[in-house]
């Protein structure tokens, strides 16, 4: 994603529970990963782990699952094998949140400036000028 995704070449944690099912294997459990990004409001980095949950049917190649399906509606066994990457990705991708945020009440940037929040005074504010009185101001600044 661009804002926040796991970073390449991290180690991923699985907790798997693999059993044989009349169709094929069922394979469930946990996969935990480190997240790296950045907060969709403030933009501060964000370095943190996402526990997600899985559960995929990988078919034995001649089973009834084969002739009902399509060939990318479920996962196949190739022989003795199965292929977890795919369905890992795919299932950490779906997780991943949309808009990040570095805390669920985190005030974002101020519009006028661009600096974070945080960062800024309880009292700050930026004098906003109606653009048809600008006029005005200018007179009043030309006087004094």
């Amino acid at each position: 994603m661009e804002l926040i995704g796991v970073p390449t070449g991290s180690e991923l944690t699985l907790e798997l529970r693999l059993q044989s099912v009349s169709e094929g294997v069922l394979v469930s459990g946990s996969v935990t990963a480190p997240l790296e990004g950045e907060c969709g409001r403030c933009l501060r980095p964000i370095n943190t782990t996402t526990v997600v949950h899985l559960s995929e049917l990988f078919a034995y190649p001649d089973s009834t699952t084969a002739e009902t399906t399509d060939e990318d509606e479920v996962s196949r066994l190739e022989g003795d094998l199965l292929d977890l990457e795919p369905t890992l990705r795919d299932t950490v991708v779906l997780a991943l949140p949309t808009n990040p945020v570095c805390r669920e009440d985190c005030p974002g940037l101020c519009s006028e400036c661009g600096v974070p929040w945080d960062d800024l005074p309880d009292d700050h504010s930026h004098e906003a000028v109606d653009p048809r009185w600008a006029a005005l101001g200018k007179i009043k600044a030309s006087e004094e």
